[in-house]
């Protein structure tokens, strides 16, 4: 049975390392996120890596990727170009950014033939997590249809920050723990002992901190793509009137499908690890959880020297 390929999202990553969050070096070997999320996939299973970047800051990335992990593994890039539309569209004047989620995996079709996961780039997702992702795909066969879909959840609790607001997918799930819905909130905090997402500017909700969430770490057959593509058309029409800031992503279109009863996708719960560096507090937390992660020999240090 042939490995999955991780696609791994890197075009929100700035021309300008310094001050990036994506490129921040964190490890103690001056490693970034990426690499740690890169070395557990491999030892998850999964095969090839895939990175989803913009042509301006290709060479830049390539140099730090190829000085590490690609001399432990296969790797290819993909290129998001803000050009890359349906045939008759046109991109906006003032249009500046890539187009989301969504329209970055479509990227990769060229280069993606069977079962998939796909990352951001900017978070550490643990090792437990590679690992469920990996055996669900690699049980999927390579023409697997919408139903091959999946979803690694964390619990909410496990996904916020001590400094400020940040935006997940909640998810609802059916009886048969598949993803019956998934809702972007924007704006999710801590307060106190409470966890609750702002309805708006003056009304705030409570949210169960176990409630799954998504933190854009799927699985999709390599069907998935021309969905994609279909889908990216759609979203051209739908949006004809506000291109310049429209974003197609990845959780609307599942979304959507799933509403639709045009996709079933398995939600795999992982008890996990993750943590990010949404504001610049959140660093020194990052820094001392890799540490201890290193200490206790998860990880070596430096993390590409063998």
């Amino acid at each position: 049975m042939s490995q999955p390929t991780l696609v791994v999202m890197a075009a929100g990553i700035g021309s300008r390392y310094g001050g990036i969050k994506q490129m921040a070096t964190l490890g103690p070997g001056g490693e970034i996120l990426l690499d740690y999320a890169v070395y557990d996939a491999l030892h998850a299973g999964f095969g090839e890596i895939v990175f989803i970047v913009r042509e301006e800051i290709l060479d830049d990335f390539r140099q730090h990727v190829e000085a590490g992990l690609a001399r432990h593994c296969s790797v290819r890039y993909a290129l998001q170009r803000i050009d890359a539309i349906p045939e008759g569209c046109s991109v906006p004047a003032d249009r500046t950014k890539p187009w989301g989620t969504g329209h970055a995996v479509l990227a990769a079709a060229d280069v993606v033939t069977g079962p998939f996961g796909v990352i951001n780039a900017d978070d550490f997702y643990g090792r437990e997590s590679f690992e469920l992702l990996c055996r669900y795909l690699g049980g999927l066969p390579a023409d697997a249809a919408s139903e091959g879909m999946a979803l690694v959840g964390y619990p909410l609790e496990h996904t916020l920050t001590d400094h400020g607001h940040v935006s997940r997918g909640v998810c609802r799930l059916s009886d048969d723990g598949t993803l019956a819905e998934i809702n972007e909130r924007k704006r999710i905090q801590r307060f106190g002992e409470a966890v609750r997402y702002a309805v708006s500017e003056a009304e705030w909700k409570d949210v169960d901190p176990s409630t799954l969430v998504s933190m854009n770490m799927w699985g999709f057959p390599a069907s998935f793509m021309r969905i994609l593509d279909e889908r990216l058309a759609t979203f051209f029409a739908a949006h004809a009137n506000e291109l310049s800031t429209a974003e197609f992503l990845l959780p609307e279109v599942v979304g959507d499908m799933v509403r639709e009863q045009k996709a079933a996708v398995r939600v795999l719960r992982t008890q996990a690890e993750w943590f990010g560096v949404t504001y610049p507090e959140d660093r020194m937390r990052v820094e001392q959880a890799i540490g201890r992660l290193t200490q206790a020999g998860v990880y070596p240090s430096p993390l590409w020297s063998g």
